[in-house]
């Protein structure tokens, strides 16, 4: 139907992918870890819109501007890596105020929480490459609605990897409440996942376009 072909098969290699460890995996642990399953949801539902923003733009042929373009590439890319980067700041910043006082991780806002994911998402150029790569390989040469079924197929990747994101968001917070994580333990894991930000913004930098 519309030209897609190997559904199945397309859904489970979208599954496997969605599972791969991203940023947008360690940024909803970190606000389902430190702040409840809530705030991992407001992650998961910013990623989403930003997946349907390159599903859309790839569909009318807009991210075959990343795909061709070295310069378009490279700006989205440095303008991405410094949001991430900028992300890591704010959570390497987290700390003590007074030594005596227990410490405290101030809650984000679910609004302020869905844009970073929604930045964190869209900022990614390689996100765009990705599905121009990956989605044609299940549309037929000869099918009429190419874009009708890219978009389907985008949403069905989508799909699938906001259900994966939201269970990742519940089961961290439910260990995290089982753990009875301390605010001392929330810092730490703000600060690690500060530098695996870090290192993943570096690395965005640095990627090349194939």
């Amino acid at each position: 139907m519309f030209g897609i072909h190997d559904l199945p098969l397309f859904i489970l290699s979208g599954l496997l992918l969605n599972i791969m460890p991203g940023p947008d995996s360690l940024l909803i642990m970190t606000r389902s870890a430190t702040q409840g399953w809530r705030a991992g949801v407001a992650a998961t539902l910013g990623i989403g819109a930003g997946t349907m923003i390159h599903i859309l733009a790839a569909a009318l042929g807009l991210s075959a501007i990343l795909a061709t373009s070295a310069t378009a590439f490279m700006v989205v890319k440095y303008i991405g890596a410094a949001y991430i980067i900028y992300m890591a700041i704010g959570l390497l910043r987290s700390k003590r105020r007074d030594p005596a006082a227990p410490v405290t991780v101030a809650p984000m806002p679910y609004a302020k929480i869905f844009a970073q994911g929604f930045l964190t998402n869209v900022l990614n150029p390689k996100v765009a490459v990705f599905f121009l790569a990956f989605v044609p390989q299940f549309i037929s040469p000869d099918a009429s609605g190419k874009a009708l079924a890219f978009v389907i197929l985008g949403c069905i990747f989508n799909l699938n990897g906001m259900l994966w994101c939201t269970s990742l968001a519940l089961f961290t917070a439910q260990a995290s409440a089982r753990i009875k994580i301390n605010p001392s333990v929330s810092l730490w894991l703000n600060r690690v996942t500060g530098g695996l930000f870090i290192w993943l913004g570096i690395k965005l930098a640095l990627s090349k376009q194939n």
